[in-house]
């Protein structure tokens, strides 16, 4: 993500320990030139071509999935449009990394609320589709843009 948001969460994922991490946002491909993804405005369907030019990392190209999970993916996907956005998944993400106390209060929040980050999104939508991505078998409001693109090229 180009701007101050992608700034931001770049600084937050190095904060999270993740380095600064060339990858700052994640989406869903749904098909015929559309992709689902989580923004400030909450989540929404738009076109491919918005991210013509940037560098994109495939699931496609390191998960083996039959036709059959890859539409319970964009099924999944489907299901969260309007799916609210918060800075609040960024204060789970840190209090968890930093074993604050109070990451146990913000994650039940961030779960109960709904609010999603790109990359809680992308994996929620797998887990939805009965895919487990990380083996830690961690929340996905603790997946990061970069652990996304870790796990597709480690």
């Amino acid at each position: 993500m180009n701007g101050q948001v992608g700034r931001l969460i770049r600084i937050g994922q190095w904060l999270n320990g993740d380095g600064f991490a060339d990858f700052e946002h994640a989406f869903v491909y749904l098909g015929d030139g559309e992709l689902m993804e989580a923004e400030p405005g909450g989540a929404r369907v738009g076109p491919l071509t918005e991210y013509e030019g940037q560098p994109i990392r495939w699931s496609t190209d390191r998960l083996a999935l039959t036709e059959e999970q890859r539409q319970a993916v964009v099924a999944a996907a489907r299901g969260y449009v309007g799916v609210p956005y918060s800075a609040a998944d960024y204060f789970a993400l840190a209090a968890h990394h930093f074993h604050l106390p109070i990451g146990l209060l913000i994650k039940a929040y961030v779960a109960d609320s709904r609010h999603m980050i790109c990359s809680q999104l992308v994996d929620q939508c797998y887990r939805d589709a009965g895919i487990q991505l990380f083996r830690d078998g961690r929340w996905p409001g603790y997946v990061t843009p970069a652990d996304l693109a870790n796990l597709l090229w480690p």
